[in-house]
């Protein structure tokens, strides 16, 4: 088992906690606004104001739920994956960078190494489903060969 694997999947579940904690709030925040709005004599204004505060909490909740998506998704992967082939899980080192086939949580730095967390539904993560080490792809027409699979 990778020691950076298992970093990377504990700094993933970290990505989903910091998301949720950070939506948690915001609504909240959002429901003590709302609570303590008063009805003015300008209702219009009023009725635009909770509007509005309706709106962001619709964004915020949905963010939560799709955030909890990604913390149940990065529970099911298995850091102990050893396999020849990128699959799920895995850690990949290509010429162009490193990619962890995870969640989408964008660039994990572990010391002085960056890594991608990426999604394997993301374009780049359907193209290295299934390659072998010394297997190339194009994306963005730049090529990519893989030289690792952890």
């Amino acid at each position: 088992m990778s020691e950076r694997k298992v970093k990377l999947y504990k700094l993933c579940h970290a990505y989903c906690d910091e998301r949720i904690v950070a939506a948690q709030k915001a609504i909240e925040s959002l429901q003590i606004s709302a609570n303590e709005e008063t009805k003015s004599s300008a209702g219009d204004k009023y009725e635009t104001g909770r509007s509005m505060m309706q709106l962001e909490m619709e964004k915020y909740s949905m963010q939560l739920e799709e955030t909890i998506k990604l913390k149940q998704t990065i529970s099911q992967i298995e850091t102990v994956v050893q396999t020849d082939t990128v699959q799920t899980g895995c850690l990949v080192t290509t010429n162009q960078g490193n990619f962890y086939i995870s969640i989408s949580a964008g660039l994990l730095k572990l010391g002085d190494e960056s890594f991608y967390a990426i999604s394997p539904a993301s374009p780049i993560g359907a193209k290295l489903l299934g390659l072998k080490v010394k297997d190339s792809f194009t994306f963005n027409n730049r090529s990519y060969t893989v030289q690792r699979i952890e």
